[in-house]
């Protein structure tokens, strides 16, 4: 709800990076610190409103919106940094499945248009439970923050 009522979003919006989660995510420590891995061009972050427990975010620290505008080295870190997020989601949360994708516009869907970012959203068999369609609501047994050791404990040592 806080992300629907909008209490998070700042006052100049995320066209700027100082006022951009995602730009912001790899400063922040402690409790905030949801980010799994940072590698040198992008990171990984877990969605502070997953649609599913492990759902992750892969980000390049630069701030661009569309996919045209990355450079080919963070297009391909971003790709190696999207398998190993399923490696290690699968590793640690045998998913069945995975959601990729990115909304490129707000037209799209892109709740934050102004930063590209990849999903990586693990599904298992039966996780669309009656909750979403009668309660209005979804149940997501781990914490975020629980979710976050796991992964980055379970994230490879880069190699080299």
């Amino acid at each position: 709800m806080t992300y629907i009522a909008g209490e998070d979003r700042p006052g100049e919006g995320h066209e700027k990076p100082t006022g951009c989660p995602f730009c912001l995510a790899p400063e922040r420590e402690g409790d905030d610190n949801l980010v799994v891995h940072r590698g040198e061009r992008v990171f990984v972050v877990l969605n502070l409103y997953p649609y599913n427990p492990g759902h992750l975010l892969v980000c390049p620290y630069r701030h661009v919106a569309d996919y045209t505008e990355l450079d080919t080295a963070e297009t391909a870190e971003l790709a190696a940094c999207t398998q190993t997020a399923m490696r290690v989601v699968r590793q640690v949360s045998s998913a069945h499945g995975f959601n990729l994708g990115m909304n490129q516009g707000g037209v799209a869907g892109a709740g934050i248009a102004a930063h590209l970012h990849q999903h990586v959203v693990p599904r298992w068999g039966g996780d669309a439970n009656f909750m979403p369609v009668i309660g209005r609501t979804k149940v997501l047994p781990q914490l975020l923050a629980d979710t976050r050791t796991l992964l980055a404990a379970a994230w490879p040592a880069p190699v080299g």
